[in-house]
C-alpha cells in the first residue's frame, strides 16, 4: 500500500537498511516498517552454513583420487561481507536481487579445493589415503591465513573430510594388494601360533622333565637319608651288642675268678677238713670201739637205740637160739619215742 511495507528479520540474519544511499538502521532480529521505492535492504545471515564437497585431484604418484567432505562457516563480519558482495534482497524481503550469495559458498569450496590440491600433491597415494585429519589440518591453516576469506568477513568454523577414495582400477588393486598382505600376516599368526604352541609344549614337556628329575633327587635324598639313618641305627646296635659283649666277657671273667676262688676255699675247706677229720681218725684209731658207740649213743633217741640193739642182735644171731618181739614192744618202742 503506497510503497510501505513491513520487514521481520530473523535472530539469525542481519540487516541493513539504506535509504538515498545511507545507513538509516542496522542489526540482528529487527523488525520494522520501511518505504520500498526509496529504501534498499541488505540481509546477510549470521548462522553458521554447512557446504558440501567432492572433487577429484592427483597425488604425488600421478594417481587419481575422490575427495569428499564438508565446509562450515559463518559470517563474523557482515559489513565486510556487504562491502564486498551484493546481498540486497527484494521489496518482498524473501529472495535475493543477485546471485552473489550463491557464489560465496562456491568461493569457499574452490579455496578448499586449492589447499587440498597444495597438500596431496606432496603425498604419495598411500599416505593420502591414510592421512585424513593431516589435510584437515592443514585446510583449516590455510583458512586462517588466506586473505580472501579475512576480507569477506567469514569465520571457517571446521572442515571434515568424510573420504579419500581413489578410482577403482586403484582401489582394487589396493585391495587384492591388502587382502594378500592381510591373508599373509593371518598366515604368519598361524605359524607363530602353532610354534608358539610347539614351545608352549616343548616348555611343559621340560618342566615336566624336570619337575621328575626332581622327584627323583627327592626320593634319593630320601633313600640315602633312610640308608644313613639305618646305618646309624645299625651302628648303634653293633656298639650296644659290643658293649653287652664286653659286659658278658667281664662278667664271666669276673665268673671263673669267683669260681676259681670258691674251687680254692672249697679245696682248702676240705683240706682242712680232711685234717680234722685224719686228726681225729688218728687220735680214735686206738679207742674201743664200743667207747665210741656209747659215746655216740649218749645224744641218740630211744627209737635209734632199738635200732642199734637189733643191729647188735642180728650180729650175735649164731648164738641167739630164738627171739620173739611182739608188735606190742615194737609200738610200745616206737611210742616211747614220740613220747
Amino acid at each position: 500500500m503506497l510503497g510501505i511495507r513491513f520487514v521481520k528479520v530473523e535472530p539469525t540474519d542481519f540487516v541493513i537498511q539504506y535509504r538515498r544511499g545511507k545507513v538509516v538502521r542496522e542489526g540482528t532480529g529487527l523488525s520494522f516498517f520501511f518505504f520500498a521505492p526509496s529504501t534498499s535492504l541488505v540481509r546477510i545471515p549470521m548462522g553458521s552454513t554447512d557446504v558440501p564437497f567432492i572433487f577429484k585431484e592427483v597425488t604425488a604418484d600421478f594417481q587419481e583420487v575422490s575427495v569428499q567432505g564438508q565446509l562450515t562457516y559463518r559470517v563474523a563480519d557482515p559489513k565486510k561481507l556487504s562491502e564486498l558482495m551484493n546481498f540486497t534482497v527484494s521489496a518482498a524481503g524473501d529472495e535475493y536481487s543477485s546471485e552473489d550469495p550463491e557464489k560465496l559458498p562456491q568461493r569457499l569450496i574452490n579455496l578448499t579445493q586449492v589447499l587440498t590440491r597444495a597438500t596431496l600433491k606432496s603425498l604419495p597415494l598411500r599416505d593420502a589415503l591414510g592421512q585424513s585429519g593431516d589435510l584437515v589440518d592443514s585446510i583449516q591453516r590455510g583458512m586462517q591465513t588466506a586473505g580472501t576469506v579475512e576480507s569477506l568477513g567469514i569465520e571457517v568454523l571446521g572442515v571434515s573430510i568424510l573420504a579419500i577414495k581413489p578410482v577403482p582400477e586403484t582401489s582394487r588393486a589396493l585391495e587384492a594388494e591388502a587382502r594378500e598382505m592381510i591373508l599373509r600376516q593371518a598366515d604368519e599368526a598361524i605359524y607363530a601360533r602353532r610354534n608358539a604352541a610347539v614351545e608352549q609344549e616343548r616348555s611343559i614337556k621340560e618342566n615336566e622333565l624336570n619337575t621328575e628329575i626332581a622327584v627323583e633327587n627327592k626320593k634319593r635324598q630320601i633313600k640315602e637319608a633312610q640308608m644313613e639313618a639305618k646305618k646309624s641305627v645299625q651302628r648303634m646296635e653293633r656298639e650296644i651288642s659290643e658293649a653287652e659283649m664286653e659286659a658278658r666277657i667281664s662278667l664271666e671273667q669276673k665268673n671263673a675268678d669267683l669260681v676259681e676262688l670258691s674251687t680254692a676255699n672249697s679245696r682248702k675247706e676240705a683240706d682242712s677238713r680232711a685234717y680234722a677229720v685224719a686228726a681225729v681218725m688218728k687220735a680214735l684209731s686206738n679207742t674201743n670201739p664200743r667207747i665210741l658207740q656209747a659215746l655216740m649213743s649218749a645224744d641218740m633217741k630211744s627209737g635209734q637205740l632199738v635200732a642199734m640193739a637189733f643191729r647188735d642182735l642180728a650180729e650175735s644171731a649164731d648164738k641167739i637160739g630164738q627171739l620173739n618181739v611182739t608188735p606190742d614192744l615194737l609200738r610200745e618202742l616206737l611210742n616211747s619215742d614220740k613220747s
